[in-house]
């Protein structure tokens, strides 16, 4: 039998390790920073073409979870790894109100033009870039102000493009997906409809010749109609859940749920050939700054 002591000393325990959870979540684990290496080795992609891929995704700036010396510090902790090609998945508005300051891109985009790499950095934009443009949003078309801050920075943005890259390996194309969820929903007969700028077909066409081809796409949802000419699909956009517990997240912005939240994915696209996903946890945090489980990473892909 429990007495009234014990019951209250276990309650005030569960308490206290509540406290210590949440304030990890809010303050410990959104300021960590790992990273999260990745070698796969995709069907569509030959052996022997090495290529080092940095992947940065979501950093949502915001003070004081995101400020421009965050950024500087993962802009030099990137360099140092020494990618081939750095990209950038989107999502660098903040994409919350709990903040103590907005950074503007007048400040965070300057920080991302220190990202070296020998074949260049390159980005696709997210879908709180575009819904932070009232213009664009208003205008129901882009370029968002972050396409020019971006290309200010000296950094590409590919909007169903796509770029061929040589290493002394042997070429390939990098190509970037326009953004899926680009406008605010309407309704229409009854139901909310979103409407993007995603091209995949005009993506493709981007490619002219056979050289493989890895696709950046800030939201995974794309991944079932990719064909296996792009080898390796790169998003973002999930945070793997922001809260994440032996593999599953409770909340995942996809309709498919955990199927595509995190991590390295293989699957076959309609014709029963293998490419291969693989979705960033993100640097920032959306609609909450928590995290758990789940710490903000850079991603470092070595191919071939």
């Amino acid at each position: 039998m429990i007495t009234r002591r014990t019951f209250l000393r276990r309650f005030a325990q569960l308490t206290a390790a509540g406290f210590l959870l949440g304030g990890y979540a809010v303050a410990g684990e959104p300021m960590r920073l790992r990273v999260q290496r990745y070698r796969p080795k995709p069907p569509g992609w030959p052996a022997g073409r090495r290529v080092r891929i940095a992947v940065l995704s979501d950093l949502h700036a915001c003070r004081p979870w995101m400020g421009p010396e965050r950024i500087a510090g993962i802009v030099r902790q990137t360099n140092a790894l020494k990618p081939d090609v750095t990209v950038l998945l989107g999502d660098y508005s903040t994409g919350h109100k709990f903040r103590s300051a907005a950074v503007h891109s007048t400040e965070w985009a300057p920080v991302l033009g220190g990202l070296r790499a020998p074949l260049g950095v390159h980005a696709v934009l997210g879908n709180h870039d575009w819904w932070d443009d009232l213009g664009a949003q208003k205008r129901g078309r882009g370029p968002t102000i972050y396409h020019g801050r971006l290309a200010d920075a000296g950094i590409r943005v590919l909007e169903n493009d796509a770029v061929r890259l040589s290493t002394p390996d042997g070429p390939f194309w990098l190509a970037g997906l326009g953004d899926q969820l680009a406008f605010l929903p309407y309704r229409r007969f009854g139901r909310r409809r979103w409407q993007g700028v995603d091209d995949l077909a005009g993506t493709l066409a981007a490619l002219t010749d056979d050289a493989p081809a890895i696709l950046l796409a800030h939201e995974p949802d794309i991944f079932p109609r990719v064909p296996a000419r792009f080898a390796l699909t790169l998003s973002g956009h999930t945070h793997g859940g922001q809260v994440r517990l032996f593999g599953y997240s409770p909340m995942v912005p996809s309709r498919f749920g955990n199927r595509f939240a995190y991590g390295h994915m293989r699957d076959a696209d309609g014709e029963g050939a293998a490419r291969d996903l693989i979705v960033s946890g993100g640097l920032g945090c959306s609609i909450m700054p928590v995290r758990f489980g789940v710490p903000p990473e850079i991603v470092v892909i070595d191919l071939g």
